[in-house]
C-alpha cells in the first residue's frame, strides 16, 4: 500500500509544485487506511491548502489506492484538521 501511495503522490506532486508548494509522505497506517502527508512551501500559508488536501489529494488517493480512508496533514492538531468534504 505504501509504495502505491508514494507513486500516486509523485503523480500529484507536479501540480502542487506548480503553485509553489510541495507534498511529502510522512506515514501510512495500513490498518486504518490513514495517510499522513506534509504540505510545504506556499501550501503552508495558503488558505486553500485544506481544500487541496481533502478535495484533491485525498480524493485521488482514495480513488487510486485501495484501502485509503483518510488523508491528514502532518503535525496538525485535531482543531486544525480540515473537515472532510
Amino acid at each position: 500500500m505504501e509504495d502505491l501511495v508514494r507513486r500516486t503522490l509523485e503523480v500529484i506532486r507536479p501540480a502542487i509544485q506548480a503553485d509553489g508548494g510541495d507534498i511529502f509522505l510522512r506515514g501510512v497506517d495500513e490498518e486504518t487506511g490513514v495517510v499522513t502527508v506534509e504540505l510545504t512551501g506556499a501550501c503552508v500559508s495558503c488558505p486553500a491548502s485544506s481544500l487541496t488536501l481533502k478535495a484533491g489529494v485525498e480524493r485521488i488517493l482514495k480513488d487510486r489506492v485501495p484501502g485509503v480512508t483518510l488523508v491528514e496533514q502532518y503535525g496538525a492538531t485535531p482543531s486544525e484538521s480540515p473537515v472532510s468534504l
